[in-house]
């Protein structure tokens, strides 16, 4: 090997180790600050809305034609942490959406190195839930299914958010 192609691979390396440095970088930064500042303004349009009685006002009240009976028995009661660190947490569903990720103001706070700040949220619609990815790093998985919008969670099943494990349960 001459000395030109020695010189070539060693900048080449270089130039791969530094992508690698600016690309963990770019991670960390997305991690502990959130996403990009446009999309995290529209992030926490969503998440933190109107306040709650400007979004009642807001939201139009269905007649009672309109209204669906639901059953009990297909209306979840409970958040389960059913693997990670957490294991064996419960918490009581409202009405009010449960935010889920590393941040000290989430709902469910998790010790997991695969959590995001903000992570994902769960939040009830037309007498359902449904899961909400907040731009993680690693995803929110629904049984298996990457969730890319927000997706109804039928009772039972899994949640996974990195090591941590949920489910709704009646």
């Amino acid at each position: 090997m001459n000395a030109l192609e020695l010189t070539l691979l060693r900048i080449g390396f270089l130039a791969v180790l530094w992508l690698f440095v600016i690309a963990a970088v770019g991670v960390i930064r997305t991690d502990i600050f959130g996403p990009r500042r446009k999309r995290a303004r529209s992030t926490r349009q969503q998440v933190s809305g109107l306040p709650a009685a400007a979004m009642a006002m807001a939201k139009p009240k269905p007649s009672a034609r309109q209204k669906q009976p639901r059953s009990s028995r297909t209306v979840p009661h409970m958040l389960l942490v059913t693997a990670g660190a957490l294991a064996g947490t419960s918490l009581g569903l409202t009405d009010e959406q449960i935010t889920i990720g590393r941040a000290n103001d989430a709902t469910l706070v998790l010790s997991d190195d695969y959590a995001s700040t903000r992570h994902a949220r769960l939040f009830p619609q037309d007498g359902q839930w449904l899961v909400e990815d907040l731009g993680s790093t690693n995803g929110t998985y629904l049984d298996r299914q990457k969730v890319t919008e927000p997706t109804p969670v039928p009772v039972g099943v899994p949640i996974r958010i990195g090591k941590t494990v949920l489910e709704l349960r009646r």
